[in-house]
């Protein structure tokens, strides 16, 4: 495939058509990948939940994600293997998978993002947006093997795979680089549907946010009220800890961090809102001996104020309107019981 550009005098200008080891490590194509990856399946776009995830025999898949029908997918870059060995390693990452349950890869999406609040099947619904009558399992596997040269044997041996019911997509790509360093990544899926695509490329990574960030992020309405949550949370000596989005606050109990609630902004999955953290994995419940009889009072008196409102297993307060310094204070004296709570009860 040659490529072109086409100058202001309307002439074309060529792309040189260079092998990507030669500027760049296999890591950017990774990075990459990551950062786009709702352009790498045929038919949907695709939620990345862990990256160099280590499996049980000791090898590291790439990058790993779930698409909208709730399929576990390997993303698996060829490198220098030889045609028997990506698609051994590919078949070994999933079969990995497939013993995973729901906690283990809630796990891996709570590691990669950095937030111990999140529930899978909530992010994967908000995700994708989907509608309440859609039910969601994730039990199926999914492939997708990447790189510069799809072999024939790899291409045969894929396609025999999918015949059989095995879902495995090969993606080839190809790089460019013009005169000016502009890079264009072209790609084609040789297994599964193929469309062809031209991109230029957007690189980036998750970073962890920082106040400043997170404030900017937000409207006028949810930087009033997470300043003055913040503030709280600064008085009372209370840790804060950043993540790829938001933030949690937590009381330090004897070295263990217990969450107290998560902030986020308007471009992550839950919105504009904070988040209680009273049931979820590395919560309050998971990691205080306290009765069940202790949370549901908090939970209740939460709902009293009429600020919380139901999210799956927890309560969010929805920042999307201006809140009142009394609506602000209820949710602050609410904060108070519930620190009151951890600092009485004893850790697991």
């Amino acid at each position: 495939m040659r490529i072109f550009s086409i100058e202001k005098d309307g002439k074309f200008k060529e792309f040189t058509h260079i092998p990507f080891h030669i500027n760049y490590e296999e890591v950017i194509l990774e990075k990459w990948l990551e950062n786009n990856p709702n352009e790498i399946l045929e038919n949907s776009k695709l939620l990345i939940i862990g990256r160099q995830t280590t499996t049980n025999l000791g090898s590291i898949i790439d990058l790993l994600g779930i698409d909208r029908q709730g399929n576990i997918v390997v993303l698996e870059l060829k490198r220098d293997r030889t045609p028997r060995e990506t698609l051994a390693q590919a078949l070994e990452y999933a079969s990995f998978i497939e013993e995973l349950d729901t906690e283990q890869l809630e796990k891996i999406l709570q590691h990669y993002l950095n937030d111990e609040s999140l529930n899978l099947a909530e992010f994967h619904r908000d995700y994708f947006e989907l509608k309440s009558d859609e039910a969601i399992s994730f039990k199926n596997q999914r492939i997708v093997i990447i790189g510069q040269n799809i072999t024939s044997e790899v291409r045969q041996t894929a396609t025999f795979l999918r015949m059989k019911g095995i879902q495995v997509t090969c993606l080839e790509f190809s790089f460019f680089q013009a005169d000016d360093q502009k890079n264009l990544l072209s790609y084609n899926i040789v297994v599964g549907k193929e469309p062809k695509k031209i991109r230029e490329i957007f690189s980036g990574s998750l970073p962890i946010v920082t106040k400043e960030a997170f404030l900017e992020s937000l409207d006028e309405n949810g930087r009033d009220f997470f300043q003055k949550i913040l503030h709280y949370s600064d008085e009372n000596a209370l840790l804060i800890r950043w993540g790829t989005k938001g933030f949690s606050m937590n009381v330090d109990k004897e070295g263990i961090h217990v969450p107290i609630c998560y902030g986020y902004p308007p471009a992550a999955v839950f919105k504009q809102a904070m988040y209680t953290a009273l049931f979820g994995r590395g919560g309050f419940s998971s990691k205080l001996e306290v009765s069940e009889t202790v949370t549901q009072e908090l939970w209740q008196e939460a709902q009293h104020t009429g600020l919380f409102q139901s999210a799956g297993h927890e309560l969010k307060v929805l920042v999307n309107r201006k809140f009142t310094e009394g609506e602000i204070s209820s949710v602050i004296d609410w904060f108070d019981k519930l620190i009151r709570t951890i600092k009485t009860h004893e850790l697991k």
